[in-house]
């Protein structure tokens, strides 16, 4: 199962996202409407299916606990795991934490990201994706992405 797309969104008065039907029944199928949302670094936020986030959540807590970068990423991405289901609307709530965190108050754009989702502010997306674009960075792929032919 796999999510992809660039979906514009809004979020009403109460912080509910209506997640789109094209997502819905994979949502449905693959772990009965039930998500984790958390935060990232970017300043977005990362929706994943229940049992996907488990696998990460058991990764982030396996990391060594003495290294600064892993546990700021433990207090980050775990401290924030809020789990929040679908109603029947096929809508999940947001909390206020999580909409402050990531700026997000009515606009927004989910982008599928295969095994997850990331929701963004419109605008934010906007002028990460244009900085993004004009970045001059060819030069700088990683052995693993020279691989890679698109």
């Amino acid at each position: 199962m796999m999510f992809r797309g660039v979906t514009k969104v809004t979020l009403d008065a109460k912080g509910r996202l209506a997640i789109p039907t094209r997502y819905r029944e994979k949502l449905i199928s693959r772990c009965d409407g039930q998500t984790v949302v958390t935060v990232d670094r970017d300043y977005c936020l990362l929706i994943y299916p229940y049992p996907d986030w488990e696998e990460i959540e058991r990764k982030l807590i396996r990391l060594p606990s003495l290294n600064k970068q892993a546990r700021r990423l433990q207090r980050l991405m775990v401290g924030y795991a809020t789990e929040i289901e679908l109603d029947g609307n096929g809508r999940i709530l947001i909390s206020k934490e999580l909409r402050e965190f990531a700026d997000i108050e009515r606009h927004a754009i989910l982008i599928g990201q295969g095994k997850k989702f990331e929701l963004w502010d419109d605008q934010a997306w906007s002028e990460k994706r244009d900085s993004w674009l004009n970045m001059d960075d060819e030069n700088d792929l990683s052995g693993e992405l020279d691989t890679i032919s698109l």
